[in-house]
């Protein structure tokens, strides 16, 4: 028990290390550049305190139970030796997770209103969590044989780019962020320990090399499937002649401020039962695997229910902690910029909130720790988040200057992904499935609804944009960009070994 408690304790200190770059940019900017003090700065404080024991339970959880179930699973497949069984699995975990995730959702919802109800919500997230249910079990499969990793990314970003040109201006944004709000963060934990436990049971695989990568298929086929379904749509159905706006503020004098949280019991059951329903549908779909499939019992059964009640109990804290802390105020001081009219203050904000909450996503954190784990310690896990939050930053800072200059997204896109292959061809391939996969998981439960925010904000408030077609799109920027961070790290410090193994070899 006092154990246990030491080692929970480490979490916490953590957890509030990777708030503070949080706090510190929201303080900055509030304080230095809109100079007021927020009404509610207890609530703010209790909310981030809650965020941190959240965090750190979170991260307790996954070590007890998800990543032991995920990888105990993957090798039970292995041995069964059936091919059908695990690809359906891995479809299953792929599809029922992704068509409950409240970011997706969310998206969904607002891209309904945006254009009129022209895209439905249901069928958009049906569209997706098909998408991402192939695409898992695609990648599981690329696994089992063995292939390169690269030539499906390249070949799946071959596809995203081709279809853009047949896709219709107001889908393509739509379909780009898509591919970022579909790995929860319950979801890419079990993923990449299905990935890894499976290439650590196959002869010949390389859990580094062949084990990430799953993510990276889960944030691709989306962006071809979402712009498949705007073809349809925009060709077969009326659009509407007149594009609602959505407006997410509130005029007070001459600022757009965010609508606030109204804290209640009420609100704080139903993000509990809300986080219960998201985990839910993984806990069957493993439970209806392991049991009439497998047919073996779960090992270690208290350590792990201990382990998912923890993960449960963790993502609620983590929610409520954020609504009642950081999206008021974040969201506020996003709009309130967007109405100063200082285009350089927007691109400050948009970079430096892009890095600050990039450091406290809970999926970059299980990612990283199992980075390190499997490479033994060659990959470090606070480097390879910084390099991600870095990738973030530069991502929603460019974005925010795409939107301010109305140009069109799939240009910006296009060039990322030029880019992504030839870094691809020139990083070292251990570094390359964890570098795809960094782009999924950059995009979850801290990041979305304040990056979304600021998109829809900037094309509300900014004469002559569209919401529609402008306000989404950085999402894919917060995707794209860490893949040419991770990638660049990556051959930085492959390039700069060499020249020390050279040095000593002259030596």
């Amino acid at each position: 028990m006092k154990e246990s408690l030491h080692i929970f304790y480490g979490d916490l200190k953590n957890s509030f290390k990777d708030l503070l770059p949080i706090i510190i940019v929201v303080a900055l900017f509030q304080g230095v550049i809109i100079r007021t003090v927020p009404d509610n700065i207890t609530s703010i404080v209790i909310g981030l305190t809650i965020v941190a024991v959240g965090l750190a339970l979170f991260i307790r959880g996954l070590e007890l139970g998800i990543f032991p179930i995920g990888e105990g699973l993957a090798v039970d497949f292995a041995k069964k030796g059936s091919v059908f069984w695990l690809l359906l699995f891995a479809f299953t975990i792929g599809f029922s997770t992704t068509v409950a995730e409240p970011a997706l959702i969310a998206i969904a919802d607002k891209a309904a209103l945006i254009s009129n109800g022209l895209v439905d919500a249901f069928w958009l997230r049906m569209t997706v969590a098909l998408s991402v249910g192939f695409a898992i079990a695609l990648g599981t499969l690329r696994i089992l044989l063995g292939h390169p990793i690269a030539y499906y990314i390249i070949t799946g970003y071959i596809l995203v780019v081709v279809v853009t040109f047949f896709a219709p201006r107001e889908i393509i944004g739509l379909a780009y962020d898509s591919g970022g709000v579909t790995t929860s963060t319950v979801t890419v934990p079990l993923v990449a320990a299905l990935g890894i436990g499976l290439a650590s049971s196959i002869k010949g695989r390389n859990p580094a090399i062949d084990g990430f990568g799953l993510i990276a298929f889960a944030s691709l086929t989306p962006m071809i499937f979402v712009q498949i379904y705007g073809i349809i749509v925009y060709n077969f159905m009326d659009v509407p002649t007149v594009v609602e706006t959505l407006s997410p503020v509130i005029v007070e004098g001459s600022k757009a401020v965010a609508s606030t949280y109204a804290f209640s019991a009420y609100d704080t059951f139903m993000a509990l039962v809300d986080t219960i329903k998201d985990v839910t549908p993984i806990l069957v779909v493993i439970f209806f695997f392991q049991y009439l499939i497998i047919k073996k019992p779960v090992a270690h059964l208290n350590k792990v229910i201990t382990g998912i009640i923890m993960v449960v109990l963790g993502l609620y804290a983590f929610i409520v902690g954020l609504e009642m802390g950081l999206f008021p105020i974040g969201e506020t001081i996003a709009f309130q910029l967007t109405d100063m009219g200082n285009n350089l203050l927007i691109y400050l904000f948009a970079f430096l909130i892009g890095f600050s909450t990039t450091m406290a996503e809970p999926a970059l954190l299980a990612i990283a720790i199992k980075a390190e784990e499997i490479s033994k310690g060659n990959i470090k896990q606070n480097v390879l988040r910084i390099v991600v939050a870095f990738g973030v930053a530069i991502g929603i800072g460019l974005g925010s200057y795409r939107i301010v200059a109305g140009d069109p997204i799939h240009y910006y896109i296009i060039a990322g992904y030029i880019l992504v292959i030839i870094f691809t061809y020139f990083a070292p391939k251990y570094i390359v499935p964890i570098a795809y996969d960094s782009g999924g998981v950059t995009t979850s439960t801290v990041t979305v609804p304040l990056v979304t925010a600021l998109g829809l904000g900037l094309a509300e408030n900014i004469e002559g944009r569209n919401p529609l077609i402008d306000g989404f799109g950085l999402i894919a920027f917060a995707s794209l960009f860490p893949m040419l961070t991770v990638m660049g790290y990556g051959i930085h410090a492959h390039y700069s070994q060499r020249r020390k193994n050279k040095l000593e070899g002259d030596v």
